[in-house]
């Protein structure tokens, strides 16, 4: 935990992931990305995942820094991105705030003791269940809304229109 008790931990880099983690970081939070080792990520240039890639990233203004460990979670005021897949490091930093932000469409573990507070995103997720809070990720009128008892509405497998289109929106690989 930081020493002035503003610590997060953040599952996820892409896009989702790091509209959170800037805001956390934009409210004076010291923010940790657990990523994958080659992070699904789409939108790289928005996403603190590139710097699993690249080294670093900044993205309108916030640095984001790959670390190697968590001793290095603290060095400077960068928000930090560690390779860490099974979250191994939640345990051992005890975050005030940990919010999954990884978009499985279904909980890969998170539990609501974790942390003090325990946020996740999008459906597979149930508030006073795993969470405390779920946060709404589908287009429409309830996007965004923050949810206190129950879950989000189901995965559909169909994304939200736009410009006319939605499953033609959908990147699918060629092979396995």
């Amino acid at each position: 935990m930081s020493k002035d008790g503003r610590f997060a931990i953040v599952r996820g880099g892409g896009d989702l992931a790091t509209g959170i983690i800037y805001r956390l970081w934009r409210s004076g939070f010291r923010v940790l990305s657990l990523e994958t080792c080659t992070p699904l990520v789409v939108r790289r240039t928005v996403s603190a995942a590139s710097a699993v890639f690249n080294g670093s990233v900044v993205i309108d203004g916030m640095p984001a820094k790959k670390i190697s460990s968590t001793d290095d979670v603290f060095a400077g005021g960068d928000v930090s991105v560690l390779i860490d897949p099974e979250s191994d490091s939640i345990k051992k930093l005890r975050p005030d705030l940990h919010v999954d932000a990884i978009m499985a469409k279904r909980n890969t573990g998170t539990t609501i003791d974790i942390a003090p507070l325990v946020i996740g995103i999008g459906p597979g997720f149930t508030a006073k269940v795993d969470v405390h809070y779920v946060v709404e990720t589908k287009r429409g009128h309830y996007l965004g809304r923050l949810i206190s008892e129950g879950g989000a509405i189901p995965n559909t497998g169909i994304p939200g229109m736009d410009m006319g289109y939605t499953t033609e929106r959908l990147l699918r690989a060629p092979a396995e």
